[in-house]
């Protein structure tokens, strides 16, 4: 049985603009929820995509589905895929990247392993998984959810949730909390600069700065 709801409202591209200018890293000094698993990895180096999740959840060795999931991308799209606890049959490679870029989706994300590597490097098409896999899916016609709530590297992603993937790892973030999360982390992100400048002149020790030295000395006393 297959289940495709409506195409969710995008993320309005202010708010993407400015999610844009932070890194997964600096939410993770102070928020603990809506992070994938560190295990799913960039297949592209160096890139950061923000962008509107489009969810989908598909079982084991079949990928009807995403096949025809692709067609329905809008540009500033990013399809989340749920594969459901499979970690052997890739469900996405070459074709399917090249479908979805020509759809104008902007990234993709799989909890499970993709294959043709080269060919996604050279779609220069940014996609983050659990590794890579020479075994593929194939057109069973099993079923599946699409704009559903899936769960993709033991983070929630709900249709229309916003999308930050960066070289450190994947971030969900509910739209309605994308500008005070946006705001919170350009402004920590100033704040760490700033005191990196100031330790690499040699202003102050990072010990004094954040107080770690302060603890050690007390418990050594």
């Amino acid at each position: 049985m297959y289940v495709i709801n409506d195409m969710p409202e995008q993320i309005p591209q202010a708010d993407l603009d400015l999610l844009s200018g932070v890194e997964t890293a600096t939410v993770g000094h102070w928020r603990l929820f809506g992070f994938m698993d560190r295990a799913i990895q960039p297949l592209l180096p160096g890139r950061r995509v923000v962008g509107t999740a489009v969810t989908l959840a598909i079982a084991g060795p079949d990928s009807t589905l995403l096949h025809h999931a692709t067609g329905l991308l809008r540009p500033g799209d990013i399809l989340v895929v749920d594969r459901l606890g499979d970690d052997k049959y890739a469900c996405w490679g070459g074709g399917v990247t090249v479908a979805a870029k020509a759809s104008g989706a902007i990234a993709g994300i799989v909890d499970g392993p993709c294959t043709d590597l080269t060919e996604i490097q050279e779609s220069d098409f940014p996609m983050w998984s659990r590794g890579l896999a020479p075994i593929t899916t194939r057109l069973y016609d099993l079923g599946g959810g699409m704009n559903i709530p899936v769960s993709c590297g033991g983070a929630v992603v709900m249709p229309g949730d916003a999308i930050l993937a960066d070289e450190s790892g994947v971030l969900v973030i509910p739209r309605q909390e994308v500008r005070a999360v946006s705001e919170e982390a350009l402004k920590r992100q100033d704040t760490g600069k700033k005191r990196e400048a100031s330790v690499r002149d040699q202003v102050q020790k990072l010990g004094d700065m954040t107080g770690a030295s302060a603890k050690v000395l007390a418990k050594l006393s």
